[in-house]
């Protein structure tokens, strides 16, 4: 394990959200613009479109993952686990409460 997974994580700012956000719908609409720009067939340019769909959707995807796998492996979630490990082991589902 390496010592990053102990370290409390601290919560994006409200800068750095807005700034991907924008750096993405910038990137996103340069590349649609270009495409629409580009002299090729329609086909070629559906094509272009379609692969750029694909990547976006991928991306987001990859990152939800990352970022799952991350949470698994954070210290706070051990945590939680082993406590629920803990209190599953100890019940007793035969013992009646009075």
């Amino acid at each position: 394990m390496t010592a990053s997974n102990d370290m409390p994580q601290t919560p994006t700012t409200a800068a750095f959200f807005l700034q991907a956000s924008i750096a993405f719908a910038i990137s996103l609409a340069t590349a649609v613009v270009g495409i629409l720009y580009l002299p090729i067939d329609p086909w070629q340019r559906g094509f272009l479109g379609i692969t750029l769909l694909f990547l976006t959707s991928s991306t987001f995807t990859l990152a939800k993952v990352v970022r799952d796998r991350q949470e698994q492996t954070s210290v706070r979630a051990r945590l939680d686990e082993a406590r629920m490990d803990k209190i599953m082991a100890e019940h007793d589902p035969f013992n009646r409460v009075a």
